[in-house]
């Protein structure tokens, strides 16, 4: 049985005593802290960084090419042109990390949609549905993301919008089973029989009751939207310069590893922390919404 399960009387927010036990389940997993601190350390350096420093993305320094990190005020040193590392990293970041935020509001909002209507209806209508997301999953993502991405003006709108409808499917499968699994409930039942609708019982029923595995999937998708988005972006399909993102920042610094490696090592360090970050606040959240964590 699933731990997020409450009264469905409740219509909506789970009990008190549920909240302060998941709270106190999450705080216990050392990693899932470090992830939230991690994760709020670098949205507020993308958010306030850039105007604490003395240059923005756009100055152009050349008697300071290549400076190394710790030069001057130029902390992550400079790129080819004398642009401030420090500066595009922040900027960057706020592109990259927003491209992940909104990618994972998209796809989660049309996974949990796809996936409640297939599992409460099941029958010809959830078969087909469901096999509308088996035959997106039969594609490699990656190269969707790209077929896509090549055929589109690249902004960061556009890649936002084209990581999300390959992002959603595996959303969709996971609602679908814990939907499904909770259709034949007593709460539902007894829903049902008041005269409830079923769009009532789906929005005020089932998905409070699902609301736990869809957190976890939309906080993993958006450590996956941002390692979409630096691929495609390091490719040369996503985010074009001179607007930054991290992975363009990777793809301006490969043919300098030899001189600058720091123009690579900064970024990818950006991304790799913040991969990792949400996929520990998506373990630590995965366990919180355990009951059995508890040793009950």
């Amino acid at each position: 049985m699933s731990s997020a399960i409450y009264p469905a009387t409740d219509l909506g927010a789970p009990p008190r005593w549920w909240r302060s036990r998941t709270l106190a389940r999450f705080m216990r997993n050392r990693l899932a802290v470090v992830g939230v601190v991690m994760i709020t350390l670098m949205v507020l350096a993308c958010a306030f960084g850039p105007s604490l420093l003395p240059y923005d993305e756009l100055f152009i320094d050349l008697r300071a090419r290549f400076a190394p990190p710790l030069t001057g005020y130029h902390i992550f040193g400079t790129d080819p042109l004398g642009r401030d590392i420090a500066a595009r990293l922040f900027n960057a970041g706020r592109i990259s990390l927003m491209v992940g935020f909104f990618a994972m509001l998209m796809s989660t909002a049309l996974g949990t949609l796809i996936g409640i209507i297939a599992g409460y209806r099941g029958g010809l209508l959830g078969s087909v549905l469901m096999r509308v997301v088996d035959a997106f999953l039969s594609f490699p993502s990656i190269f969707l993301l790209l077929a896509l991405a090549a055929f589109i003006k690249p902004s960061p709108f556009m890649i936002t919008v084209i990581i999300a409808l390959t992002s959603w499917m595996e959303v969709a499968r996971i609602v679908n089973a814990e939907i499904s699994s909770l259709r034949e409930r007593d709460f539902v039942l007894a829903a049902r029989s008041l005269g409830y609708r079923s769009s009532t019982i789906m929005i005020k029923e089932l998905l409070p009751n699902a609301i736990g595995p869809i957190i976890v999937a939309a906080t993993l998708t958006v450590a996956r939207a941002i390692l979409l988005e630096a691929y495609v972006s390091f490719l040369g399909y996503g985010i074009q310069p001179p607007l930054p993102s991290w992975g363009n920042m990777l793809n301006g610094a490969q043919q300098y590893l030899d001189k600058a490696p720091w123009l690579a090592i900064v970024p990818g360090v950006a991304i790799t922390l913040a991969v990792s970050s949400f996929n520990f606040i998506g373990d630590g959240l995965r366990d919180a919404l355990d009951a059995r964590s508890d040793g009950n």
